[in-house]
């Protein structure tokens, strides 16, 4: 029991030094380039169109730059999946109130339901990187999701890791830029199939970032 009191301790000691260290000394750092740019249109055999948030969800997320961009075919690809969705929220510094917003937190508030989550291994050309993966259902439907966090020379996928080094960095580097990135995959065969497909635009985006995020 006192193991298990040791991740929300952190997650709350986190919050209260984001607030003390000097969150308004954070600097604001640019993206290098467009996010719309540094992921290519077509993926995987999916051509795509970009899809607008509404004021008040940009609001709601308090995000700085976000790219979400929906990938769609005809004809089902080899995962049976006819389209998936790609969404990156970036924030050039991040504040007591104003910090990204978990997944495991937002998708059940959608209607979401989590039937298992996992981490897993993505192999990219700078080396492999650990992400989340989340089974998810809503009523017959079913999606696979990978979702990680990539900012500041990371990528990482534990959310207490994440904060820490959010406070960390706030402190030493008076950096709290970072993005939140999100893969959605329709499960229409298999999940085998529909993490494969994931994973392969997983690998794509991590790396095309990488050129967009601020240097680390």
């Amino acid at each position: 029991m006192t193991r298990s009191l040791w991740p929300p301790a952190i997650v709350l000691v986190a919050g209260a030094l984001l607030a003390t260290v000097g969150v308004r000394s954070q600097r604001s750092l640019s993206l290098r380039g467009p996010l719309a740019t540094a992921v290519p249109t077509t993926l995987e055999g999916f051509g795509s169109r970009d899809v607008s948030l509404t004021p008040e969800e940009i609001e709601a997320v308090g995000v700085t730059s976000y790219l979400s961009r929906l990938f769609e075919r005809p004809e089902a690809g080899p995962s049976g999946a006819r389209f998936f969705l790609l969404y990156v929220g970036y924030y050039d510094r991040q504040t007591s109130g104003r910090t990204i917003h978990s997944p495991k937190n937002c998708l059940p508030g959608s209607g979401w339901e989590p039937l298992t989550n996992q981490l897993t291994s993505i192999a990219t050309p700078t080396g492999p990187v650990i992400v989340n993966r989340y089974l998810i259902q809503k009523g017959r439907e079913q999606a696979l999701v990978l979702y990680w966090y990539q900012g500041r020379g990371r990528v990482a996928a534990n959310e207490y890791a994440v904060k820490w080094n959010l406070v960390r960095d706030a402190a030493l580097r008076r950096r709290s830029d970072e993005a939140l990135v999100r893969v959605v995959v329709p499960i229409v065969g298999s999940e085998a199939a529909a993490l494969e497909l994931a994973s392969r635009v997983a690998r794509q985006v991590v790396s095309g970032l990488g050129a967009a995020l601020p240097a680390a």
